[in-house]
């Protein structure tokens, strides 16, 4: 797992033993938080032993400590989530949605186990509106009363937990708790938020089975996990749920592809280093409409692409690179008109790489090195004039190249081609990809290259070339700049087309939650994020330590969206 430290700094730590989902079962569904007592002491010595495979990594936070941290929410969790919002406070709040926050917010603050940088400091007292991180806006169904309608701790470095208090910001539009060092669970009472359009949570320390209840969160399109110790399997539900973006990855999921893949609606989909096995439903094709970026980097998928990849003719990224892929390259695959990145590399495909890959207008990177291929067209050579792209295509069977396999390696793939016409994925009877003759280069080191600037960013929403449904744009989009991806190493390791989660911005006081009939969401407004990139890891702060290299377009965490209502 990887995360981050003071002011977005990088760290990397051993994951949670992988009986942690054993533990969590044995307390209960962590959707219904039925914690047992009898297994509390269970629990915390799993956390106990957990968080001491940890401790030699932070220099702020001792194993104790997070234990404590931990220990200190299930005790506020085993009571009953129920609570009413009657509580009796010590300060006169005549607004009840402040009131309600104020409540809320006092007792985040309570679960703050450290605040290194004082970002808190000033959450004393009724104001809960000039609270740092904490953002009002007139509420709008009565524009002479303000609620909480955002709460930004990004970057902050804060260790502790999130209690069930946090349900008693409804107002709320937007959840940012990037880098930082909350541990535990995601409480169930977050599923009271109605309003809330974007959750990030990426790079904390948050432990257990995909949490659920952001599945129960009417409003959100925005879905952020990435960098956490998440495990288990991903419910088919989250592809079913109308999102814009989800990122999912660097986590421990380990599950079959869901069913019904296919069926999101989402622009954005990252799940790149996890443990995702099976194949690509052939239900992907139904993405065409919405898809911008695919990457399933670093997973252990297997058999063939479905040839409905090629229906994807908006998506500007598709990365499916470290995995054990099988077959041969379709030639629908010359449908991806849009995309400018492609990488297929570190697989077991085999056949001849066609040049109308090659000649695909807007390609700039495309990798299928380490693969079993013998035979590539003209256009698909290195350097080759015939085509604007950078190509890679070392390790391969290809006679005539350089840096190649060698003959006996070779031969044992390459006279067993896999006919991936036999079977689809989810069938009764899957392709079996041929055993691989030599062991797979290493899983890909979790650190990222230095970026380059580069020439535009994707946003949230769908980018410049592909327009909205619906314009609620009141205010420009994100800055443009952005480093191009980083140099190939050998073995190489292509960044996943995805960013780190975004630094600290300050959102606008102006949203509200978005209109059930869209299916994602506005452009945001404009506000300072981190610097952005196309298809790498945008910049660090620090250079000694990394983060798994996530790259791709930068879809930072967003802004609250403006909407109707809101002045």
């Amino acid at each position: 797992m990887n995360s981050t430290t003071k002011h977005g700094k990088p760290f990397t730590s051993a994951s949670c033993p992988p009986f942690s989902s054993l533990v969590i079962a044995a307390l209960g569904s962590p959707p219904d938080l039925t914690w047992r007592p009898a297994a509390i002491p269970y629990f915390f010595f799993f956390l106990l032993f957990c968080f001491s495979s940890l401790s030699f990594v932070f220099s702020t936070l001792s194993n104790v400590e997070a234990t404590s941290i931990i220990h200190r929410q299930l005790l506020a969790l085993s009571k009953k989530e129920d609570f009413p919002d009657d509580f009796e406070i010590d300060v006169t709040i005549t607004n009840p949605h402040l009131r309600r926050a104020y409540i809320a917010l006092r007792a985040w603050k309570k679960a703050m186990y450290s605040d290194p940088y004082n970002f808190t400091n000033n959450w004393i007292g009724p104001d809960v509106c000039s609270y740092h991180g904490v953002f009002c806006t007139p509420a709008p169904d009565d524009l002479s009363i303000n609620v909480v309608a955002g709460v930004d701790l990004n970057s902050a470095d804060i260790a502790g937990y999130l209690p069930a208090e946090l349900g008693h910001l409804t107002d709320a539009a937007l959840l940012h708790i990037n880098s930082n060092r909350f541990c535990g669970i995601i409480p169930q009472n977050i599923s009271r938020l109605k309003l809330l359009y974007e959750f990030d949570a990426s790079n904390n320390r948050f432990v257990g089975p995909f949490p659920n209840v952001v599945l129960r969160l009417p409003s959100l399109k925005y879905l952020d996990l990435r960098f956490n110790n998440f495990e288990g399997a991903l419910p088919p539900a989250l592809f079913d749920k109308e999102l814009d973006a989800i990122f999912l990855n660097d986590n421990h999921f380990s599950s079959q592809m869901p069913y019904n893949f296919g069926y999101s609606k989402a622009s954005v989909i990252v799940i790149a280093n996890n443990k995702i096995r099976g194949c690509i439903p052939n239900n992907i094709g139904k993405m065409a409409a919405t898809l911008n970026e695919l990457v399933l980097m670093n997973n252990v998928l297997s058999g063939c692409l479905p040839p409905e990849i090629g229906l994807l003719g908006n998506a500007t990224v598709v990365d499916l690179s470290w995995n054990s892929f099988a077959g041969v390259l379709s030639k629908s695959l010359e449908g991806l008109t849009k995309v400018e990145q492609l990488d297929v590399s570190h697989n077991m495909l085999t056949g001849v790489v066609p040049g109308t890959l090659c000649r695909m207008p807007n390609l700039v990177n495309f990798h299928f090195s380490y693969n079993f291929f013998n035979g590539e067209a003209e256009e698909c050579v290195p350097m080759s004039t015939k085509s604007t792209a950078v190509v890679e295509d070392k390790s391969n069977c290809l006679a005539e190249r350089p840096a190649q396999k060698s003959p006996k390696m070779c031969a044992p793939v390459v006279s067993r081609p896999v006919d991936c016409g036999r079977s689809k994925c989810g069938s009764s009877s899957p392709v079996k990809p041929v055993p691989k003759p030599s062991p797979k280069p290493s899983t890909p080191p979790r650190s990222p290259p230095s970026p380059k600037p580069a020439s535009r960013v994707l946003s949230p929403p769908p980018p410049p070339h592909s327009e909205s449904p619906v314009e609620r744009v009141r205010s420009p989009p994100p800055p443009v700049h952005s480093p191009q991806p980083p140099p190939v190493r050998s073995p190489p390791l292509p960044s996943v087309h995805s960013p780190p989660p975004p630094v600290h911005s300050l959102p606008p006081p102006v949203y509200s939650p978005p209109s059930p009939s869209i299916n994602s969401p506005p452009r945001p407004i404009h506000s300072p994020p981190p610097p952005g990139h196309h298809h790498s890891l945008p910049p660090l702060p620090s250079h000694s330590e990394a983060l798994p290299p996530i790259g791709g377009s930068s879809y930072a965490s967003p802004p609250p969206p403006f909407y109707p209502g809101y002045n």
